[in-house]
């Protein structure tokens, strides 16, 4: 799969981003194959768990909206994408583990948090970063992240587009692991063989009632998340952002 990679031994499941040279930024081509490995590692007897990480210097710094008219071909499709992730990861019976390094902003931030098991390397950060170019947040990290932080650190996150560093979202509890960048992917070996070799049904039902109990709204949320987006996607605003956001200056924003 072009700018994804999957490897399947073991019992484990990995799969790569591998668009370092755009910092892992998520194409429809990327987002769908992930959703579909995803959706296809449900039903696969060789697999126990799965491992999300990103090759280079990134996780994933969100959708690809480079290009000077990314505003023309960005649509309610990438929601539909991200959220079908969403859905994929929270819905997969296996455990699902993220191994973050760098910069997690976005869609890209979204999927890491959709993950059972947050492994954040020490230069990793959680990003986002939608009001910058005149949107709101997507991929249920309306929910996810207010579920796990708190209703004023998800506001400060999300009005601000602060980036919060791997220590405070470990700190927060954003996140569920916290190891220096050399040993991220030892560490998640070894995590992930743990998993591989345990309980597969009693994970499963583990991972079903924490969901239930933590994220009961989710299927909401992705529903007001889209219609909010496809409201926004249509602005003044949003085109401005993303012409900004190409052109590597400061929006100006109208609220039109």
């Amino acid at each position: 799969m072009p700018d994804l990679e999957v490897d399947s031994a073991d019992g484990v499941l990995r799969l790569r981003f591998d668009r370092p040279e755009m910092l892992n930024a998520l194409t429809g081509e990327m987002a769908d194959d992930l959703a579909g490995a995803l959706e296809t590692a449900t039903g696969r007897e060789d697999v126990r768990v799965v491992v999300i990480s990103g090759a280079g210097s990134a996780f994933c710094a969100g959708a690809d909206i480079s290009g000077a008219d990314a505003h023309e071909h960005f649509d309610v499709s990438a929601l539909d994408r991200a959220n079908r992730i969403v859905r994929a990861i929270t819905s997969c019976p296996k455990p699902v583990v993220a191994a973050v390094n760098g910069v997690a902003a976005g869609v890209g931030c979204s999927t890491a948090l959709a993950a059972d098991l947050v492994v954040a390397g020490s230069s990793a950060s959680f990003l986002l970063a939608f009001s910058r170019i005149g949107l709101m947040p997507d991929g249920g990290a309306s929910l996810s992240v207010a579920a796990s932080i708190g209703r004023a650190r998800a506001m400060r996150m999300a009005l601000l587009a602060e980036p919060l560093a791997a220590e405070e979202a470990y700190a927060a509890g954003l996140v569920s692991h916290l190891v220096p960048d050399d040993e991220l992917e030892t560490f998640v070996d070894t995590l992930a063989a743990r998993l591989a070799a345990g309980p597969p049904l009693a994970y499963a039902a583990t991972k079903k009632a924490i969901n239930a109990a933590t994220l009961p709204g989710l299927e909401d949320a992705l529903e007001r998340e889209r219609s909010g987006q496809t409201v926004l996607l249509r602005t003044a605003d949003a085109a401005e952002g993303m012409r900004a956001f190409s052109e590597r200056r400061r929006p100006v924003f109208r609220g039109e």
